[in-house]
């Protein structure tokens, strides 16, 4: 079992791979203003990993 897959039917809009990335990368945002960089981090790196498999990765 895969952590996100691409190909489950849920992503086939992209509206919903846009908020599945940029949820993460705007929360770690969030997390590095109100001063918890270890979290900021955590956040980031989720939004990142989720940018790769659902926009980079090659299927």
């Amino acid at each position: 079992m895969k952590l996100l897959d691409p190909e489950d039917p849920i992503f086939r809009r992209p509206w919903v791979r846009w908020a599945v990335v940029l949820a993460p990368l705007i929360w770690g945002g969030v997390e590095f203003w109100s001063g918890s960089p270890l979290w900021g981090m955590v956040f980031l790196a989720a939004g990142v990993y989720a940018g790769w498999v659902l926009f980079v990765k090659p299927r």
